[in-house]
């Protein structure tokens, strides 16, 4: 009797032991890390701009991330303006400590931009406990570097080339 109630008992086990299995090799799988695309497509590199966000949230409990098209979309200039008016109003009044804040697209020089003028008015040492991630080109990340330090929060750079 004992051995039965044994043997169903691992019959009703296994099914659970393999869904598990299966979830760590989906998860193991899932974990590779999203391409950097190699067009304007918007799709992809918000997919991408996710990854790099995921990946990087470790302490973070909050994120900001100001995103740009590429620089073919009829209407950049108007993302340009409103992504800044956004970054600019959301660093002046502050931001909490344990929060992420992320710049990206596919056009570096132009989110470098974006990032300086949004820090431009930053007051001093007013976002320590703050990551700023800047997704872009290595020629860029100095002065993103320049303009996000003073405001006390920490520096990240990951290239996207």
């Amino acid at each position: 009797m004992k051995m039965i109630r044994l043997l169903m008992t691992a019959c009703l086990l296994l099914p659970l032991a393999l869904g598990a299995c299966k979830k760590e090799e989906a998860a193991v799988a899932n974990d590779v890390p999203v391409a950097v695309p190699t067009t304007n497509d918007d799709n992809a590199w918000s997919a991408y701009l996710t990854d790099v966000v995921r990946r990087n949230m470790e302490g973070a409990t909050n994120t900001y991330v100001y995103v740009l098209p590429g620089p073919d979309n009829p209407d950049f200039q108007g993302y340009y303006d409103r992504q800044l008016e956004k970054a600019q109003a959301d660093i002046e009044r502050g931001i909490l400590e344990n929060t992420l804040i992320a710049f990206g697209s596919p056009d570096s020089t132009r989110t470098a931009n974006l990032a300086v003028a949004s820090f431009e008015r930053a007051e001093a040492g007013k976002l320590k406990g703050v990551k700023v991630v800047f997704i872009g080109k290595a020629a860029d990340s100095d002065r993103v570097k320049a303009a996000v330090e003073p405001s006390g929060a920490t520096y990240k750079f990951v290239e996207a080339m």
